[in-house]
């Protein structure tokens, strides 16, 4: 671990960015300040080399810093443009591996040679991710014999250096968490936890091929978004075959307006899309950053104008508690009722009980209140986030580590929102199907479907019931003895302590007198 840590520090300082990490670092302790100084940096600023050695160190350290790229490529309002731009190539278009290994690791995986499995497969890539690569064929034989599919593989090695980097997140949250004020409440260990286990979930193709079979049956009959169909006989730990996929990535608007494609619909759907996942079905694609999302060309049967959901390794879920509670909070806050967004995390135990409910509803009306009713061209959700956990530290506000997904996405939501349309009102655009999903879960058909789906566990129980009322009935009486003994017990026990207790003061006056007496004798007699 120690030695990555060097090899990362190296490789940033070999690029010369890692003045860049410092210039980010907001302390102004003197070791920071003498950091600042002291890291190698270009004569001149030069944004466009800048970017570019910053985009290559990033690709060269791996998985989780080309992750951090892709975040960071698609917030315009916290990087300049040449950057912006640059990133971007790490969202499919990182260095491929060498064919013969890649075809060696399908065929070891799929137990075949690839002219067995595959017609026709092609040797460049079609896109290049930081865990995997992927690759166009045709089915040879079986039900899918002739059809277009896309071959996902995993990059060989990368799981061992995504274990060593993880260990180096794992140690500096804990050096986090011991020195830093907010250490303990940020929870940091167990942020990374959730890092960690979704990382292995992108790291078994099965995962992902199930989180995509699932993501898919959610969304069947709905036209707004697409997801492939998988292949399962062609698919392997480290190996995925699922339907191939026409379109155009949704970060090439020029191709999309061209097409005829309502950018604005778009964004709206989008909005539509991300909420449909988080409260109806508690399960939301995660990896939402432009690489992953595809808009169908003009002449695809399945999805011609509308989303295309790929890489399905990260997912989030969440439970219904979270989902009543967040929905809560979304509500509250579209309404301006900043006091029941307050009394919303008291109930949750999102804060402390004791938190003073008014002091609460102001702070909240303060961070929130600037951005409300705005498009996104005059926000920044980065900018609400960080003031929210300024209120989260004055509050002591226990971070959730459930929702650090969902705070991820909500990021590439508003990134995608601002590529397609930058006067979308996404408060406006929300309210409607949060109302909605609101009515449908806590009204009448919310509770004739919460019976549906308890209703075997009722019906097993229902009829116990009469007999586990009698047994309590009969066993009433000998209940009572045993409250009674305890009682007894409970008064026996004090009366023994209390014994104990003027028998303990007995023993030290009784040594204290016998000292006494014995140093009085030890003077008279001299």
């Amino acid at each position: 671990m120690i030695k990555r840590i060097i090899q990362i520090l190296l490789t940033l300082r070999r690029h010369r960015v890692l003045h860049l990490m410092f210039a980010l670092w907001p302390s102004q302790s003197w070791y920071a300040r003498l950091a600042r100084t002291l890291a190698p940096r270009a004569t001149t600023p030069n944004h466009a080399h800048d970017a570019a050695q910053m985009r290559e160190a990033l690709e060269s350290l791996g998985p989780i810093f080309i992750k951090v790229g892709q975040v960071l490529s698609t917030r315009p309002d916290l990087l300049p443009a040449d950057y912006i731009r640059e990133l971007s190539h790490l969202q499919d278009n990182i260095t491929p591996m060498d064919t013969a290994v890649i075809r060696a690791e399908i065929e070891a995986q799929l137990g075949c040679s690839i002219d067995a499995a595959f017609s026709d497969f092609d040797n460049t890539p079609v896109a290049t991710a930081s865990v995997a690569q992927v690759h166009r064929a045709v089915v040879r034989a079986g039900s899918w014999a002739g059809r277009d599919v896309a071959v996902k593989v995993l990059r060989p090695g990368i799981d061992d250096l995504i274990r060593t980097d993880i260990r180096c997140l794992y140690a500096a949250a804990r050096f986090f968490m011991r020195h830093h004020r907010d250490g303990v409440r940020l929870r940091p260990t167990e942020v990374v936890g959730e890092i960690e286990r979704h990382l292995g979930q992108e790291l078994d193709l099965q995962c992902e091929a199930a989180n995509t079979s699932v993501l898919r049956h959610h969304f069947e009959g709905n036209p707004i978004l697409a997801v492939p169909e998988v292949c399962w006989d062609l698919s392997a730990r480290r190996v995925m075959v699922q339907q191939w996929m026409h379109g155009v990535p949704i970060s090439h608007t020029d191709v999309l307006s061209a097409q005829g494609v309502d950018l604005k619909r778009l964004a709206r759907d989008g909005v539509e899309i991300f909420f449909t996942q988080v409260f109806r079905d508690g399960f939301f694609h995660a990896d939402m950053h432009p690489g992953n999302i595809f808009v169908g060309n003009a002449d695809s049967n399945e999805a011609s104008g509308h989303y295309i959901a790929l890489d399905c390794g990260i997912v989030g879920s969440l439970s219904e508690n979270d989902r009543y509670y967040l929905a809560i909070n979304f509500l509250a806050f579209f309404n301006r009722d900043y006091r029941a967004v307050a009394e919303a995390h008291l109930r949750s135990g999102w804060v402390p009980a004791d938190t003073p409910i008014e002091a609460l509803t102001s702070a909240v009306r303060t961070s929130c209140e600037p951005y409300f009713g705005r498009p996104l061209s005059e926000i920044s959700l980065g900018d609400a986030l960080f003031r929210l956990f300024d209120v989260s530290r004055q509050f002591n506000v226990s971070v959730q580590p459930q929702l650090v997904l969902l705070q991820k996405t909500l990021l590439n939501i508003e990134g995608l929102g601002r590529m397609l349309d930058p006067n979308l009102d996404l408060w406006q655009t929300a309210k409607p199907f949060l109302e909605k999903w609101m009515k449908t879960t806590l009204g009448p058909r919310g509770l004739i479907k919460q019976l549906k789906r308890e209703w075997p566990y009722i019906a097993q129980n229902l009829a116990n019931a009469p007999r586990a009322l009698l047994t309590q009935i009969n066993d009433a009486p000998s209940l009572a003895d045993c409250q009674q003994q305890l009682n007894t017990l409970t008064q026996n026990h004090a009366q023994l302590r209390r014994t104990q207790c003027i028998t303990a003061a007995l023993a030290t006056l009784l040594a204290v007198a016998l000292t006494a007496g014995v140093y009085w004798l030890t003077r008279h007699s001299a």
